[in-house]
């Protein structure tokens, strides 16, 4: 059963309608933000998200998947990623039944397998499995999550090159599937490494950086309602911190929300040495991090 909301096929009037729709989401938008997402709507552009790890960049397409009503699908890229992992993909189990069913039927019945209708038969798009890019092709509304495509390798960036293009694929044994309503496609990238200029330029392009002090304490009363205004603020501002400490790992906005959670969850109302030594495992992900943070938590919260 589809749950989602119904989507506004014109979607929101203006930058400011959008901002103010992720809004509802939890989602804060400044208006550079806005005004990118608004017009990759508008143009039906991939959205090329790039910034550090931890600054909304999925989260970014999560929240526009809300405020359209659409269904998210998220491509994980990794290296060695394929076409074949991110496009489609045949049932063999299920198409070896088939056959091995087709052959007991005309057992049974003493006819002969006409060949080509079984080959024909083993291709039906029943058998079809469909992996993200083609799942989004074939579903509206739909936005299309290429996440961390710095992890991919050039071929595969030509392989997306060409799918975003056409908002189309040709399977050999199926023919052309086209998007009746091309998907809003947001790519994220952790600059790893540079991204080819083809791909690039395909797309409308927006860096993301870490929120200021005043947003991230917004941001986390928008996701934790109940947090108390100082123990906000002290968070947002020793993570701030954290990012300027030469960590192995920098806290992304993420942690400052797991962070502020894990105080409400152990009963504080104010960050100190102990509640922060307590739950310094919701902020950094790295032993030498945390030991490095842990001998230096008198100075990280006197600041």
């Amino acid at each position: 059963m589809n749950d989602r909301p119904a989507a506004d096929p014109s979607g929101p009037a203006s930058p400011t309608e959008l901002a103010g729709a992720l809004r509802t989401t939890g989602y804060l938008a400044d208006d550079g933000l806005a005004t990118a997402a608004f017009l990759a709507l508008r143009m039906n552009r991939p959205l090329f998200c790039e910034g550090e790890p931890g600054t909304g960049k999925t989260a970014l397409a999560q929240a526009l998947a809300q405020v359209l009503g659409a269904e998210l699908i998220r491509l994980q890229c990794h290296d060695g990623i394929d076409a074949s992992q991110a496009l489609y993909d045949w049932d063999f189990p299920r198409q070896l039944l088939h056959l091995r069913a087709l052959e007991a039927a005309a057992g049974a019945t003493g006819e002969k397998l006409d060949v080509d209708s079984v080959e024909h038969s083993l291709y039906d798009p029943r058998f079809l499995l469909a992996r993200p890019i083609l799942r989004a092709l074939q579903t509206t509304p739909s936005v299309l999550l290429i996440d961390e495509i710095d992890r991919a390798d050039d071929e595969f960036e030509a392989f997306l090159l060409e799918v975003l293009t056409e908002h189309a694929v040709s399977i050999p044994e199926v023919g052309e599937i086209r998007a009746s309503t091309p998907p809003l496609v947001v790519l994220t990238s952790n600059r790893t490494r540079e991204v080819h200029d083809a791909l690039k330029r395909r797309c409308l392009y927006l860096w993301l950086d870490h929120p200021d002090l005043q947003r991230e304490i917004e941001i986390l009363h928008a996701r934790l309602p109940g947090v108390p205004e100082r123990l906000a603020a002290q968070v947002a501002g020793a993570v701030r911190r954290l990012r300027t400490a030469d960590l192995l790992k920098p806290p992304g906005v993420a942690e400052t929300l797991d962070w502020a959670r894990a105080l409400q969850l152990v009963g504080a109302r104010q960050l100190d040495v102990d509640s922060a030594a307590a739950t310094l495992g919701a902020v950094l992900k790295y032993r030498e991090d945390a030991d490095r943070v842990r001998a230096q938590l008198d100075t990280l919260l006197a600041s």
